[in-house]
């Protein structure tokens, strides 16, 4: 807490550090030696916000294909020409933001590729109306310092609703939304990847208890309830779950933070921490002042 206390004040972000006593005022039924309290937090309906940011994007002159699969990348001196199953692009520059299939991206191009996109599915419940006051903030457990996740937390979405979640359990399927999906594709090129068993042998014993809290939801619940204990086993209703693209290199690590591979007229974001889609406009200047400061 005290590590985030600090990154907190590095980066201007104000912050409140709350005792035991300031905790359960401000929410009675979360329990804690202590919190980190930011007002300048807030909630979206994010699908409306991306629908408005694709708005002023067309407005602006862009254009929107969708049901499009990037067959083929080739770069040439003055751009890159794209293949898709809708036709060909020629864009003087590129930029892929392609998520679980940001490796093969990298790999379409021809560019060197020292990482593999391993899919970590994010499971959801989302609590019934008659538990909508159970909280008035956004309550997030202190995540472990060593795993690029935020672990299992209370947030209230926009209609009031409170979901809890996510975990983060090996997948087997980049797009594998529900429990226990398998693509043998996906699975034979994690398991030909040196790096996942790297990874496996440095963080088993949290892999395990991922996967036991996927398959038993009283697992779930009880990671749940050493801060909120007021919660039971009927309050955890089905919500859908996430994916989660995290880079992992050859040699086992989990990347905490952005990853790009970069030529004279492409860039590929292979990694984005979260919260990538509550940093999404500022994470997008970045990009784009990234790739036309290279010429």
């Amino acid at each position: 807490m005290q590590l985030l206390h600090r990154r907190c004040l590095q980066n201007n972000v104000p912050v409140e550090r709350l005792s035991q006593a300031q905790l359960h005022q401000r929410e009675p039924n979360i329990t804690g030696v202590g919190a980190i309290f930011i007002a300048n937090t807030g909630m979206v309906n994010f699908q409306s916000v991306s629908q408005q940011m694709a708005t002023n994007f067309q407005s602006a002159g862009g254009q929107i294909q969708l049901n499009t699969e990037v067959v083929a990348i080739q770069e040439n001196p003055t751009g890159v020409k794209i293949e898709t199953t809708q036709g060909y692009i020629d864009s003087k520059k590129l930029i892929t933001c392609a998520g679980v299939m940001a490796d093969r991206l990298v790999e379409m191009q021809g560019l060197e590729r020292d990482f593999q996109i391993i899919p970590f599915r994010g499971e959801y419940y989302r609590l019934p109306s008659s538990r909508s006051d159970l909280i008035q903030h956004q309550i997030y457990p202190i995540p472990n310092p060593g795993l690029p996740f935020l672990g299992i937390h209370l947030t209230r979405v926009i209609d009031g609703s409170i979901t809890v979640g996510p975990n983060a359990v090996l997948g087997l399927h980049r797009e594998g939304y529900e429990k226990l999906s398998i693509n043998w594709r996906d699975t034979a090129e994690i398991i030909r990847f040196p790096g996942f068993w790297r990874l496996l042998s440095q963080h088993l014993k949290p892999g395990l208890a991922e996967i036991k809290n996927s398959l038993s939801k009283s697992a779930y619940l009880k990671l749940v309830q050493k801060y909120c204990p007021q919660l039971q086993l009927e309050d955890l209703q089905p919500h859908p779950a996430g994916i989660r693209a995290q880079a992992v290199l050859s040699d086992g690590t989990l990347v905490h933070d952005f990853l790009f591979k970069q030529t004279a007229h492409s860039l590929h974001v292979c990694n984005a921490p979260s919260p990538a889609a509550t940093s999404s406009v500022p994470i997008g200047a970045y990009i784009c002042n990234k790739l036309l400061e290279s010429g």
